[in-house]
């Protein structure tokens, strides 16, 4: 390309083979799919999934995505027992203060809602009019939550994209937190599910 400065050529890239590590031709990504194989979801490839079952409460059990930024997302267990009757409605308000209010703002998330374990965050509804109510099962701030499953809370069994909120803990407590909760073998093993 010609322009009244001068040839533009010398600016463009032009992939060069030499400098390859190993002189390693690198496939195209695209040659590389293979529609066939099963690869692992997102919530599988960032996300570790731990447990929290609630002392009181039979087949009401929570699931916390943990990520290694220490964001969690909270979410219902797939055992948990309103899957089984059908949700029909997810709130946020659950009559003392409607989480959904919950504003946050800056680096440290100034504003963020602090939580306990057992802190309600949304009170779900079932298709026969029991309602559960979902709790945090760990220490944090509550930094968002979803919206989307208000709007269509039948998206609450999908893994990743159903969590109900998102919470951030503190650096030091992590470890804690883990150590508090159950992992996804423990989990298994007391609910006999393989």
């Amino acid at each position: 390309m010609k322009t009244e400065e001068g040839d533009l050529s010398q600016f463009y890239y032009v992939p060069d083979d030499i400098f390859a590590p190993g002189n390693v031709k690198v496939s195209d990504i695209a040659d590389e799919f293979d529609p066939e194989k099963k690869y692992p979801s997102v919530v599988d490839r960032f996300f570790t999934r731990y447990y929290y079952i609630r002392p009181d409460r039979q087949d009401e059990d929570h699931m916390v995505l943990l990520h290694s930024n220490r964001i969690c997302l909270m979410c219902l267990a797939p055992g948990h027992v309103a899957f089984e009757k059908g949700i029909t409605s997810v709130t946020y308000d659950i009559g003392n203060y409607d989480r959904s209010k919950n504003a946050v703002s800056g680096k440290r998330k100034k504003g963020g809602m602090h939580l306990q374990p057992g802190t309600a965050l949304a009170l779900v509804t079932c298709s026969d009019g029991s309602e559960y109510k979902v709790v945090s099962g760990i220490t944090g701030k509550l930094i968002e939550v979803n919206q989307r499953i208000v709007d269509d809370p039948s998206r609450m069994g999908s893994e990743g994209e159903g969590y109900v909120a998102i919470v951030l803990s503190k650096i030091e407590k992590i470890e804690g937190i883990k150590t508090s909760l159950l992992t996804e073998e423990q989990y298994r093993k007391i609910k006999n599910v393989k």
